[in-house]
């Protein structure tokens, strides 16, 4: 990366924190390993802490560590307020919560409102209660219907489908003549769905809230944010598609607008706290539709799911990018940005795989951390991680066995060394059991202790990139409220202006591209000749007032 030089400008960013966090994804299963088992864990995650505040990012997200039989990896939870031996103790989690705070990191947890584990105490008990029984209503449970006159329940209640792939129910007791309860699950069979119908149930979820903010947990990201409430009768769905778009196929099951009182509920519960809790969702919803969740009211930050999933397209970026900026005028909420997370296939090998993919990971993850509002970084990015190849017989994500399509590829460890000892440094105990994911060969070469020692790395580009951007933010350049206006010039020259002193120039086209008039502040790969950006590169261009 180029840019004008200078040293990190002292003194508070001016405004919220959150209009122009970068925050960084750790995935804890995958991140490092303190105790040799092969499954990264809090220990190792405190143990490389360091390492994170390097990139001068703003806080870390965690993905779920809580009590989980780890059906889903974590997003099946048995208890909210607890920590998985997996992962280590409570203890543990209060020791990584100081020290984060102390390197002037946040901290954000993953709270999964949608569904719990089926090992849940609530509902164990609401199985072992039996049908019309009052535990029954903190879920979904309902009798099946009948595929003749001699049959008994079954048929599920409705045609719904699952994410994960097949029927959205399971029987609450199959062996059972006198139970004929099913239950929902929008996910594995492992996940039944909280029925938040029942005001017992947003009581629960306060108390969960409550006991991570009085800790300290800065904020909190909410999965599958706009599911929760179903639509009353659950009735059958306009079609019986297999679900594999975010439930986007089937309008009954998320985007009610009962779910709005839950967000505007929980706002009010986080500026009880000093300083205010953040909320940030997980809203797979059409740009106009998702930015409704931040409302002044609301949640704080909704992810840019229209953005996150898209390939190497000048129009496609140009479109969504202009969706997301008549969203934040309507609403007020600037995007929240992101390329990759733990669900979908790392950007180096959506964009191409191989040399191409790598430039245009790093033209990408550039012009990213340029755009106005918040940015989000998935653990691995900041190395240039492709997607891997799981041999199908490691493969342990649900929706593999289920529906045929694995995330396991974006969750494979991190390789800390070159060197293949401790499995590239994930584990840090003798001896170290295999990683709970293969690395592949060759996965050395990516390895964080390596990139540090190399300016043209790209880990490299992300910690300037991400101090850049702190510098513009100090000097006014960067403001809270910077849009975005976009549009594809000739050669494919994408053009994201985000006021008119500054604007983010990406080349997706073939040959080089004549850049706007101004002073090049930082390019994903050196220019090859003045005023002039190649394919597959990126750059922020700052102009005269």
């Amino acid at each position: 990366m180029t840019h004008d030089g200078g040293a990190r400008l002292p003194g508070p960013v001016t405004g919220q924190w959150r209009d122009s966090a970068v925050i960084y994804q750790a995935y804890p299963r995958s991140f490092a390993d303190g105790n040799g088992d092969g499954v990264g864990d809090l220990a190792g995650l405190a143990a490389r802490l360091p390492y994170i505040a390097s990139l001068g990012v703003d806080g870390i997200w965690m993905t779920p560590f809580q009590p989980s039989p780890q059906v889903d990896q974590g997003y099946d939870v048995s208890d909210y307020c607890g920590v998985d031996p997996l992962f280590g103790t409570m203890d543990e989690f209060d020791a990584l919560l100081a020290q984060a705070h102390a390197l002037g990191l946040r901290i954000l947890l993953d709270v999964v409102p949608n569904h719990c584990s089926s090992a849940h105490p609530l509902f164990q008990a609401a199985v072992a209660a039996g049908p019309g029984s009052p535990e029954r209503e903190l879920f979904h449970f309902v009798e099946g219907r009948r595929s003749g006159p001699r049959s008994v329940s079954d048929v599920p209640p409705n045609n719904w489908q699952s994410v994960f792939g097949g029927r959205a129910w399971s029987r609450a007791n199959p062996d059972s003549d006198t139970d004929t309860d099913w239950y929902l699950h929008l996910f594995s069979p492992g996940q039944p769905d909280w029925n938040w119908r029942n005001p017992a149930v947003g009581d629960y979820f306060e108390g969960v809230l409550r006991f991570w903010f009085d800790k300290g947990v800065d904020g909190l990201r909410i999965d599958v944010a706009h599911a929760l409430f179903k639509a009353v009768g659950l009735p059958d769905a306009p079609s019986a598609t297999d679900v594999v778009d975010g439930l986007r196929s089937n309008p009954l099951v998320s985007d009610q607008e009962d779910v709005h009182e839950v967000y505007r509920r929980w706002r009010r519960l986080a500026e009880k706290y000093q300083p205010h809790r953040l909320l940030v969702g997980e809203v797979n919803l059409e740009p106009a539709r998702a930015a409704r969740y931040t409302r002044a009211d609301e949640m704080h930050q909704a992810f840019a799911f229209a953005f996150v999933k898209l390939g190497w397209d000048p129009q496609a970026w140009a479109a969504v990018g202009s969706e997301l900026e008549a969203a934040r005028q309507l609403h007020g909420a600037a995007p929240s940005w992101a390329l990759e997370n733990h669900d979908i296939v790392r950007s180096v090998t959506r964009f191409g795989g191989g040399n191409l993919g790598a430039r245009r990971a790093r033209a990408a993850v550039l012009a990213l951390l340029g755009l106005p509002g918040a940015a989000y970084l998935y653990q691995g990015q900041e190395l240039g991680l492709p997607e891997v190849d799981v041999p199908l017989a490691a493969r342990v994500d649900p929706m593999w066995a289920r529906g045929g399509i694995t995330r396991d590829g974006a969750r494979v460890p991190l390789p800390w060394t070159e060197s293949p000892l401790l499995s590239h440094g994930f584990s840090s105990a003798q001896p170290a059991a295999a990683p709970w994911l293969p690395q592949p060969a060759g996965w050395g070469s990516y390895a964080a202790e390596t990139q540090q020692q190399d300016p043209g790395s790209m880990l490299a580009l992300v910690t300037a990139a991400v101090g850049l951007r702190r510098q513009l933010r100090a000097q006014g350049v960067f403001t809270a409220d910077d849009g975005g206006s976009w549009r594809v010039e000739p050669g494919n020259l994408l053009i994201c202006e985000r006021s008119p002193r500054f604007l983010v120039a990406v080349a997706m086209g073939t040959e080089p591209v004549r850049l706007p008039a101004g002073t090049v502040l930082a390019t994903a790969a050196p220019l090859e000749a003045d005023g002039w950006l190649q394919p597959d590169n990126a750059a922020w261009v700052l102009r005269e007032p």
